[in-house]
């Protein structure tokens, strides 16, 4: 049994791959950040509260960065940020003087 081309959906629409390699980024960050946590916590803390804290930041930057990175596959690149304005030419210092001359105090 053979699929007509048809019946193929396009990658760009495609949810189902989209949510595999979701699910396996996450996974993947979470375990790899909580690693990275609980070894930067044995080496730098002693209180077992401080060592499950770093290993809690390691998850937490793993799922966020994970977030972020499906957010995109789904959406595309966010624009969150504002075009930037236009950028004004710059008048050359001769100019600003002669158009302003600056005021002249004369005393005599």
């Amino acid at each position: 049994m053979t699929r007509e081309k048809s019946d193929i959906v396009p990658p760009k629409y495609d949810l189902d791959a989209k949510w595999d390699a979701c699910v396996d980024l996450t996974a993947r960050r979470f375990v790899y950040s909580s690693v990275a946590g609980a070894f930067g916590g044995l080496l730098l803390f002693r209180s077992p509260v401080s060592r499950w804290a770093a290993v809690a930041f390691g998850a937490g930057i793993g799922i966020g960065s994970a977030y972020t990175e499906c957010s995109q596959k789904f959406d595309g690149f966010p624009t969150k940020f504002p075009p930037a304005a236009p950028k004004v030419p710059e008048a050359p210092v001769s100019e600003t003087v002669l158009q302003n001359p600056p005021p002249q105090d004369r005393q005599e």
